[in-house]
């Protein structure tokens, strides 16, 4: 059991409560709509989805899209990922138009397409070159810089402590580290233990945060109290679920848990989703189709519910989606 005083977190110039929670960066998930949601509920910092540094160069507009913040969002981080030193250093530049809080690096996506560049997880097959890539971007930026990893590549090649020791030595200005490795994706459990090596050795002295299978408050308090970690990052527990914050927030502070989240609540937060992504997309189909990886989890546990969330995911126009709101809550709450 760890005795945790309240401290401050600092990221850079940064100041976060004791233990922060940070909405993690997700792919098509924490765009600027989700993430002033999250924010509203209690997420500390948010961090963008992963944003290709070449996508970026080349001037693809979904990647600049991407680069899109909000002033209530803040503190905001964006999250870019690429494997080539010229390319990231170049992105850097182009990041920095948007006046984020902090530039983090994905040092952490599993999936195939991203790896198989040497980017993401992959680079965990080249560690210089990882802390190669991220003393680089220090050095071309004032920002301040963080990292989001893995254990790394496989059971045989976890060597985190080292690593994140080797980050800070360059300047990274905090970690994020999910307690898989490569091989695992999103499978089996998050093993905590490697991250609490990481925090407990004494050369570390930026911030430490866990990320993997947080998904009740009891899980954010055990990370806090048993493995004496810094702050959690929140992934597809937040999915929409954007009270989620605020439920682990209130369980800290109580020890009980909020009342569930009513029908109707989740009915005005599903509407106001939807139409705060058709205002950011500027396009009614597009904002439709953005927000309907949210339906199942806004409506998460409710039985008979299957009729509805089929029209609600199959429906290419907001008025019919708000049709659909009206029904539910006429007929669940």
């Amino acid at each position: 059991m760890h005795t945790k005083i309240n401290v401050l977190i600092k990221i850079g110039n940064i100041e976060l409560p004791d233990f922060p929670l940070l909405l993690a960066p997700m792919e098509d998930v924490s765009d600027p709509p989700f993430r002033a949601l999250c924010k509203e509920q209690g997420a500390d910092l948010v961090y963008t989805e992963f944003i290709s540094s070449e996508g970026l160069i080349r001037d693809a507009a979904k990647s600049r899209k991407k680069l899109d913040i909000y002033e209530k969002e803040r503190p905001v981080g964006i999250q870019i990922f690429g494997a080539n030193l010229d390319s990231m250093i170049k992105t850097v530049e182009i990041v920095e138009q948007s006046k984020p809080d902090i530039i983090d690096i994905n040092f952490g996506c599993p999936v195939k397409k991203v790896v198989s560049k040497g980017a993401g997880a992959g680079i965990l097959k080249d560690i210089d070159l990882m802390v190669k890539l991220t003393d680089a971007m220090v050095k071309q930026t004032n920002l301040p810089i963080t990292v989001k990893t893995r254990l790394g590549w496989d059971v045989d090649s976890i060597k985190i402590v080292e690593v994140a020791e080797r980050l800070q030595d360059v300047g990274c200005k905090a970690i994020s580290i999910h307690g898989r490795t490569r091989a695992q994706m999103y499978k089996g459990e998050a093993d905590w233990r490697f991250i609490a090596e990481v925090k407990n050795n004494q050369r570390m002295h930026i911030p430490v945060f866990g990320n993997g299978d947080v998904n009740t408050p009891e899980r954010a308090m055990e990370m806090r109290d048993e493995y004496g970690l810094d702050g959690a990052m929140i992934g597809r527990a937040s999915i929409g679920n954007p009270w989620f914050f605020k439920q682990v927030k209130h369980f800290f502070k109580t020890g009980e848990h909020l009342p569930e989240i009513t029908i109707a609540e989740r009915v005005a937060m599903a509407k106001r989703h939807l139409q705060m992504e058709i205002d950011w997309k500027e396009n009614e189909i597009v904002g439709v189709m953005e927000t309907r990886r949210h339906y199942s989890n806004y409506f998460r546990g409710i039985p008979h519910f299957k009729e509805y969330r089929l029209k609600m995911v199959t429906s290419d126009s907001a008025q019919a989606v708000y049709d659909v709101f009206d029904e539910v809550l006429q007929k669940f709450a």
